[in-house]
C-alpha cells in the first residue's frame, strides 16, 4: 500500500522534455530576457484566476511544477508564477507526464500501478509495462535520464513495481522516438525522475495499513526461514552450508568426480527451510515512510539536501488452478492441480540527494536504494491423469527471492555562453537477485489397495517415480556504468542544434545450481520400516541420520550451463536540431549506435566443459527520427513522426540454460541464435488544448518489425524458448480527453469550491505475425528450421490487448486537499504464452485482465500547525480475478487462474 507524501515548495524543472532544442528559460526574478520559445511551446494568455483550473490538482502538492530529466537535457524550463503551462503541449515529441499530483490522485503504491493509467500502457506480471501492446522488451526504462540494470534473470528491463511512488516525483512516457534516446526503443521510453531538493524545509511522516478479502485474516502458508525475514533480509541461515560451499569451490562434478554427495545432502534441509506451516489468520499489510529536505544558502550558492526512507510488508495468498494439456483440442489433461501460494513481500527503499546551484549552473548527486524480497510458501494438490490415473500428488515449495538495486548518479547542467548550454551525467548502478535454497518436494498417494501405503502421501526420492525432491541456488549480479554529454547551441531564437554522446557498459554474472535429491533403489521398500520413512515430512526425511543410513545423495541437473557471463557495451553519438518556421516546428536528428552483446558460459567444472557455445554480436546502426508539429491555432496542433529503432535479445534469451519462473509456473530456455529486431515507426496525432491543463487528442500509429523475438512452446513439459519470427506489424489508434468542470454553478455550500475531474483514454491495437511457408528460423539444437513449425501466420504479438480503457472520474476541492476519485480500467484478452505448435496446433494461452474499479479518497487537514493527509482506498471493488486459460471449441483449461480479493487501505501522512 502506498503512502502519499507531498513535497513542500515548488520543484525546479532541471531538464526539459525535449531539452536539446530549448534554451534555458529564466525566472521572473532574473533581469535577463528569456529566449523565444519554439512554436508549439507558447503559454496561454493570462486569464482571471477564477477561470484557471488548478494545475494539476487543488492541493499544495499539485501546485508544484513537474520535473523531468532526460538524456540531452541541457537546459531547463522554469515556470515561476504561472501554472497554466502544459509540458505535453510544448514538447516536440508525443509525451505523457505524470507529475506528483497525478501520481497521488491514482493512490498507487508503486510507479508501475500509476503508469497503468496512462494512455496505451498496461502492466503485465510483476511490474513490466507494455506500451501500445508491445512487450517489455520493447519498453525502455530510465532513471533521471540514465539506464537501469535489471534484477530479473529473464529480463534486461527493470520491473517498475520496484519503485515506490514516494521516491518518484514524476514519470515521462515518450512514444515517439527522438535521437537523444537510446536506440532500443519500440513502444516507448519510460523515464522516472526522483525527487529533488526543495525550496522550503520539510519533514514528512507516513503510515498505512491494508488488507484484501482473499488474504487478510484468512488461511495462508508460511515457513520459519530466519529471524530477520520480516526485514526482507536473510541472516545467513540460507547460505550454502559448508559441505556444499566446498563443493562449489572445488570445481568437481557429482557423478563424474569423486564427490561425497551424501555429506552435502545431510546439511541441506532443516526445520527452518523445509516445513510449510499454516497461518490461520494472515496479518494485515502495513507500511511506513519518512522524508525530509532543506536548502541552505551558502553565499551565492544554494545547497539542497533531501532524504527519504520507506518500508512495507505485504501478504498475498493465491488459490490457483493449474492445468496442462498436450492435445490440440485440450480433451486430455497432463496436469490438474490446485495450488495455494502465500507470498510475503517486503520492500525497503531509500533516497538521498544533494543539489548545488550557482548562477545558471546546477549539480545534482542522487542515490537510490531499493531492496525487494518475496518469501514464498506453497502447497499444491492434484493429479497427472494422462500418466498416473488416480494417483494424487502433493507438491511443496519454499523460496526466498531477494532483489536489490543501488543507483548513484551525478549530473551537471552548465551555461557555457549566452546561447550555449551543456549537460554532463554519469551513473553507476548495481542489481542483485539471490534465491538461496529454493526447495521443492513431491509426495505421492497411489490410492491403490495393493499398496500398503496407498492411503498415505509418500516420498521415496526416486526422481518422480514415487516422489522427488530438489534444491536450487540462484545468484545474479549486474553492474552498469553509463555516462553522457550533450551540448546545445541556440543559433537564433527559432533554431537550435544539439550534439551528444553516450556510453554504457553492462556486465552480468548469473548462476543457477540445481540439484535433484536422490535415494538409492533400496529405498523403494526392501522392508516395511524403510518404506515408512517416506511418510516423514521433508526436514525429518532428510535428517542427517536418515540421509546417512539410506545413502541419499545428489545429482546436479544442469552440468552444461550452470553459470554464465554476459555483457552489453554501447557507444553512441547523435546530432539533432529544432527549427521553428512560422507555425511549424521541425525536430529531426540521427543517432549512431555501436553495440557489442556477448554471452559466455562459465566453465564451472574442471572435467566438464560448457555444453553451449558463447555468443558475440556486434552491430552498428544509423537511427534517424523526425517529428513535425504544426500549430494550427486555437490551441490545436498536429504532429507527424517517423523513425527507425531496434530491439536486442535479452541476456537470458541467448543462453540455452534452463530456468523455472515461479510467477508464470513455466520452464524457460534461451536460444543463442537470436538476432536484433528492426522497427520502423510512424505516427500522426491531433491535439487540442482547449483550456489550461485540459485537452483532447486523437492519434494513429503503425510499426513494422523485422525479425521480432517471440516465444514458442515445445516439449512434454511445455518448455518456453525464443526465436526470431520473420516479421510482424502493429497498428492502432489512441484517444484521450482531460476535462475539468467547475461546480460553483450548482450553488454554494458543498459544491462552490469543487470541480468535476474527468480523464478518459482508449487505445485500440492490432498486431500480427507474418510467417510464410518458405520462411525459416534459427533455433539452437532443434532439428527444424521451418518457421511455421514455431509460429503461426496472423497470430498477435504476445502481451497485446485489442482494447485498453482508463477512466478517472472524481471531485476535488480547489481551495484545499479534498479528492474523491473513481478509477476504472479495462484491458481485453491478450496472449501471454504460445500453445504447442503441432499439427493441428494448440490454442495460445490467453490472459483476461477484464474490468477493474478502484476508489481513492484523499483529504487534507491542519493539525497543530502541521499538514495532515488521510487517504482511503478500495481496490478491485468488483473482485475481478486473474485468469489465464486455453480454449479450443467447448474445451477450456485453466493455466494460471485464481481469485483476487477487494483491497481496503487506509493511510495517514503528516508534513511539518
Amino acid at each position: 500500500m502506498s503512502i502519499s507524501l507531498r513535497l513542500a515548495g515548488a520543484l525546479l524543472i532541471t531538464s526539459a522534455l525535449t531539452a536539446p532544442e530549448l534554451a534555458l528559460a529564466q525566472s521572473q526574478t532574473d533581469a535577463s530576457p528569456a529566449p523565444t520559445p519554439p512554436t508549439g511551446e507558447d503559454v496561454a494568455e493570462p486569464q482571471p484566476e477564477t477561470d484557471i483550473p488548478n494545475e494539476p490538482g487543488p492541493d499544495q502538492a499539485a501546485q508544484e511544477e513537474t520535473e523531468v530529466s532526460v538524456p540531452g537535457g541541457a537546459g531547463a524550463i522554469i515556470v515561476t508564477g504561472r501554472r497554466d503551462r502544459n509540458v505535453a503541449r510544448s514538447s516536440d515529441q508525443v509525451v505523457s507526464v505524470l507529475g506528483t499530483a497525478e501520481i497521488a490522485r491514482t493512490g498507487e503504491g508503486n510507479i508501475a500501478g500509476a503508469l497503468s493509467r496512462v494512455t496505451g500502457l498496461s502492466v503485465v506480471g510483476n511490474g513490466f509495462v507494455y506500451v501500445r501492446g508491445l512487450g517489455d522488451r520493447y519498453s525502455l526504462a530510465l532513471l533521471n535520464g540514465s539506464p537501469l540494470p535489471s534484477p530479473e534473470p529473464l529480463k534486461r528491463v527493470v520491473p517498475l513495481d520496484l519503485f515506490p511512488t514516494g521516491v518518484v516525483s514524476s514519470s515521462l512516457v515518450q512514444k515517439s522516438y527522438s535521437a537523444n534516446y537510446p536506440g532500443e526503443f519500440g513502444g516507448g521510453v519510460i523515464n522516472l525522475t526522483t525527487k529533488t531538493t526543495p525550496d522550503e524545509p520539510f519533514l514528512s511522516i507516513g503510515f498505512g495499513v491494508s488488507g484484501d478479502t482473499e488474504t487478510t485474516f484468512n488461511l495462508g502458508y508460511t515457513y520459519y526461514g530466519s529471524k530477520t525475514d520480516w526485514l526482507g533480509y536473510d541472516n545467513g541461515s540460507r547460505d550454502a552450508p559448508p559441505a556444499l560451499q566446498n563443493y562449489f569451490d572445488s570445481g568437481l562434478l557429482i557423478g563424474t568426480d569423486p564427490v561425497d554427495s551424501t555429506a552435502i545432502a545431510r546439511e541441506l534441509v532443516n526445520f527452518r527451510n523445509g516445513v510449510v506451516q499454516r497461518d490461520y489468520s494472515t496479518m494485515p499489510n502495513f507500511s511506513g515512510s519518512l522524508s525530509a529536505g532543506k536548502t541552505f544558502a551558502l553565499g551565492s550558492v544554494d545547497l539542497g539536501v533531501i532524504a527519504a526512507a520507506g518500508y512495507s510488508n505485504k501478504w498475498l495468498t493465491k488459490d490457483i488452478v493449474q492445468q496442462a494439456s498436450q492435445s490440440a483440442d485440450l480433451s486430455s489433461l497432463e496436469k490438474d492441480f490446485r495450488s495455494v501460494n502465500t507470498d510475503q513481500r517486503i520492500l525497503v527503499n531509500g533516497l538521498f540527494g544533494l543539489g548545488l546551484e550557482f548562477g545558471d549552473n546546477k549539480l545534482r548527486w542522487t542515490n537510490v536504494y531499493i531492496h525487494d524480497t518475496v518469501k514464498k510458501a506453497s502447497l499444491a494438490l492434484g493429479q497427472k491423469p494422462a500418466q498416473n490415473g488416480g494417483t494424487d500428488f502433493l507438491q511443496q515449495r519454499t523460496a526466498f527471492y531477494e532483489r536489490q538495486l543501488i543507483d548513484t548518479q551525478l549530473t551537471g547542467e552548465f551555461r557555457i555562453a549566452q546561447d550555449v548550454t551543456a549537460e554532463l551525467r554519469g551513473t553507476y548502478a548495481n542489481t542483485k537477485r539471490k534465491a538461496p535454497g529454493e526447495l521443492t518436494f513431491e509426495y505421492v498417494r497411489t490410492n491403490s489397495a495393493a499398496d500398503p501405503f496407498g492411503a498415505f502421501f509418500v516420498n521415496r526420492l526416486n526422481n518422480g517415480n514415487g516422489g522427488n525432491g530438489g534444491i536450487t541456488f540462484s545468484d545474479l549480479n549486474e553492474d552498469l556504468w553509463a555516462g553522457g554529454a550533450d551540448v546545445t547551441w541556440r543559433v537564433m531564437p527559432p533554431l537550435a542544434f544539439t550534439a551528444g554522446g553516450a556510453y554504457s557498459k553492462t556486465d552480468r554474472f548469473s548462476s543457477r545450481r540445481d540439484f535433484l535429491i536422490l535415494a538409492p533403489n533400496t529405498f523403494q521398500g526392501s522392508t516395511q520400516a524403510v518404506s515408512a520413512i517416506g511418510l516423514l515430512r521433508p526436514d525429518l526425511l532428510l535428517g542427517p541420520n536418515i540421509v546417512d543410513a539410506v545413502g541419499i545423495g545428489l545429482i546436479e541437473t544442469d552440468p552444461g550451463t550452470p553459470a554464465f557471463d554476459a555483457g552489453l557495451e554501447i557507444k553512441a553519438g547523435y546530432l539533432k536540431g529544432n527549427w521553428a518556421i512560422g507555425d511549424i516546428s521541425i525536430d529531426a536528428g540521427v543517432r549512431y549506435e555501436d553495440a557489442t552483446l556477448t554471452t559466455s558460459p562459465v566453465q564451472v567444472f574442471t572435467s566438464v566443459p560448457p555444453s553451449v557455445p558463447p555468443t558475440s554480436q556486434q552491430n552498428a546502426y544509423w537511427l534517424p527520427a523526425a517529428t513535425v508539429t504544426w500549430d494550427i491555432g486555437g490551441g490545436r496542433q498536429v504532429r507527424l513522426n517517423a523513425s527507425k529503432t531496434i530491439a536486442r535479445p535479452q541476456f537470458r534469451e541467448l543462453i540455452a540454460q534452463p530456468y523455472y519462473d515461479p510467477d508464470s509456473n513455466r520452464p524457460y530456455r534461451g536460444n543463442p541464435l537470436l538476432v536484433d529486431s528492426h522497427l520502423y515507426n510512424a505516427e500522426a496525432r491531433f491535439e487540442w488544448y482547449f483550456a489550461p491543463e485540459q485537452r483532447v487528442s486523437l492519434a494513429g500509429f503503425y510499426k513494422k518489425i523485422d525479425n521480432p523475438i517471440e516465444a514458442f512452446v515445445t516439449g512434454i513439459d511445455l518448455l518456453t524458448s525464443y526465436a526470431n519470427a520473420p516479421s510482424a506489424s502493429l497498428y492502432g489508434a489512441e484517444f484521450e480527453l482531460v476535462k475539468y468542470t467547475p461546480l460553483s454553478g450548482l450553488g454554494g455550500g458543498f459544491f462552490a469550491p469543487r470541480r468535476l475531474v474527468g480523464i478518459v483514454n482508449y487505445t485500440y491495437t492490432q498486431s500480427e505475425l507474418s510467417v510464410g511457408a518458405n520462411d525459416s528460423v534459427a533455433v539452437f539444437g532443434a532439428a527444424s528450421t521451418i518457421a511455421t513449425d514455431y509460429f503461426r501466420d496472423g497470430s498477435p504479438l504476445t502481451g497485446q490487448s485489442d482494447h485498453i480503457v482508463n477512466l478517472q472520474l472524481g471531485l476535488e476541492n480547489e481551495d484545499r486537499l479534498s479528492q474523491q476519485t473513481l478509477l476504472l480500467s479495462y484491458a481485453s484478452d491478450r496472449v501471454v504464452s504460445r500453445g504447442l505448435n503441432g499439427s493441428p496446433p494448440q490454442p495460445d494461452v490467453i490472459e483476461s485482465p477484464g474490468l477493474q474499479l478502484d476508489f481513492v479518497w484523499r483529504e487534507g487537514f491542519s493539525l497543530l500547525g502541521a499538514e495532515l493527509e488521510a487517504k482511503f482506498e478500495a481496490r478491485n471493488i468488483f473482485g475481478r480475478g486473474h485468469r489465464e486459460f486455453q480454449r479450443a471449441g467447448e474445451n477450456q483449461i485453466e493455466i494460471n487462474t485464481y481469485d483476487v480479493g477487494t483491497t481496503l487501505a487506509a493511510s495517514v501522512g503528516l508534513k511539518f
